[in-house]
């Protein structure tokens, strides 16, 4: 949002900067050109009253001296091309000489409007990229009628050059408020978005798992300090919501273990009195342990989402190792081969029971989908500030479809219904790992099979990231092993 809100600021901006600047820069450089006009209206009237009685005073070639020597100094003082014109063109007297009436332009409309008795009108706007001259015209009356027309040609690089000169405070106040209004539009940005951002990083923690994340009602906008108060209580009513579900869980799944056990033990009692191998009694019995299975994860996921996480400086690839010679046994049964790779020794920022716990539910998944002489390897490589532990298997392995499903609660494949499970060990694994700011993903093996990939931060969290224990102001608890571990 900063980077569309700030470009957007500053286009505003500009565009005041610039709807100020324009019209003071152009009325500069016009008042420059009305100086240099008026300059030679003053001087073309001065060679009209000299001009006036050239031809009607006895001392014509006198007069007429005069004025010739009058333009010759003027031209050479200031390069203007100047004289006097009969209504025929013909001159009476030019500086330089040889000059003559264009015979376009605007030295031609000049003298064409000085013939008809009015002064020239204003030249156009000259400005600083632009070549050009600038042609005045005033007419010489004598009897009432137009005698004859004095002309002057200015050049226009003095000009120019003065319009640019004064241009330059312009354009240095222009930089210097364009200066000011980035300043401004930083402070105004920084000053409405830092709500923003901090109600961002909230959400996020609190899309992650860290319900007790809340925003300090401080700082910006109206409008986003009622929002900040807002997203608290839909905080509170959220966590309590949660905790509420939790508890229910819990108390459900722990208040069922008892009558569930003694029907267990009735069902085994019953079965001394049937026939060895009777079907229905086994359908009955596995039916029933079952739900004990489920009863039991329940109880752990309740667990494993309220527990706070034991972060400590943990040895990864030595944890790793150590659950695979937990598990290797059980793969030997199963007649599959599991294996280790990777470094001796990577460290990461991780709870080790939550860590051990949820490499054995991993573990005990791959296990039990690969197929008898199959491989299973659990691999710890180490990559910028995280340590990945993966888990690939070459069992049939899952479809676009499942792999989007995989990890939520009570998901099973349709084509491992027949394998024991409850659909609720990953969903543990993955409540397990967030306590303690870890990662679980999934990818496909190839050429068969599933990765799993588990992600521990190297370093410890900070205070923006931190365990949900530090935020509340209490001791962070330590997980307690959710997971069954192979015996």
């Amino acid at each position: 949002m900063h980077a569309r809100l700030l470009p957007l600021l500053l286009v505003l901006l500009a565009g005041v900067l610039l709807a100020l600047g324009f019209p003071l820069a152009a009325s500069q450089a016009a008042a420059e050109q009305q100086r240099v006009v008026v300059d030679r209206i003053d001087d073309t009237a001065r060679f009209a009253a000299l001009a006036q009685f050239v031809a009607s005073s006895p001392d014509e070639g006198e007069r007429r001296a005069i004025l010739q020597d009058e333009l010759q100094r003027y031209h050479s003082l200031y390069g203007i091309e100047a004289g006097v014109f009969l209504r025929d063109g013909r001159a009476l007297a030019v500086a330089p000489d040889g000059w003559n009436v264009p015979d376009s332009g605007q030295g031609a409309d000049a003298f064409a409007e000085a013939l008809a008795g009015r002064r020239s009108h204003d030249p156009a706007q000259v400005w600083p990229w632009q070549e050009g001259r600038i042609a005045v015209a005033s007419p010489v009356i004598r009897d009432g009628d137009v005698a004859a027309v004095v002309l002057t040609d200015s050049p226009t690089g003095h000009l120019r050059s003065r319009i640019l000169q004064g241009w330059l405070p312009i354009i240095a106040g222009e930089a210097a408020a364009t200066l000011l209004a980035v300043g401004l539009a930083l402070r105004l940005t920084g000053w409405v978005l830092r709500p923003v951002r901090t109600l961002d990083r909230a959400a996020h923690e609190i899309a992650v798992g860290r319900f007790k994340s809340r925003v300090a009602v401080s700082g910006g906008p109206p409008e986003l300090r009622r929002l900040t108060r807002s997203f608290n209580e839909m905080a509170d009513n959220v966590e309590d919501v949660l905790e509420q579900q939790r508890a229910f869980v819990a108390d459900a799944s722990h208040q069922l273990r008892n009558p569930l056990s003694a029907l267990l033990l009735r069902i085994e009692l019953l079965g001394l009195e049937l026939p060895e191998g009777e079907e229905e009694f086994k359908s009955v019995q596995a039916e029933g342990n079952r739900l004990a299975r489920v009863l039991d994860d329940l109880l752990d996921l309740a667990l494993a989402e309220h527990a706070s996480a034991d972060l400590r400086v943990t040895d990864v690839a030595e944890l790793a190792a150590e659950r695979v010679e937990a598990w290797r046994p059980v793969a030997d049964i199963r007649g599959c081969v599991l294996e280790s790779a990777g470094p001796q020794a990577v460290t990461g920022w991780a709870d080790p029971v939550a860590l051990s716990s949820a490499l054995d539910a991993v573990v005990d998944n791959a296990i039990k989908f690969t197929p008898e002489g199959e491989r299973v390897t659990v691999s710890v490589s180490r990559e910028g500030d995280s340590v990945t532990v993966e888990v690939a298997d070459h069992g049939p392995g899952l479809t676009e479809e499942e792999m989007e499903r995989i990890g939520d609660r009570f998901w099973r494949s349709n084509r491992h219904q027949n394998i024991s499970g409850s659909g609720l060990g990953l969903s543990i694994t993955r409540a397990l790992l967030a306590s303690g700011g870890a990662e679980l993903a999934y990818a496909h093996n190839e050429p068969k099979g599933l990765r799993v990939l588990i992600t521990v931060p190297r370093n410890p969290p900070t205070a923006d990231d931190g365990d949900e224990g530090g935020r509340d102001g209490k001791a962070p608890g330590q997980v307690v092993s959710l997971i069954k571990r192979p015996r």
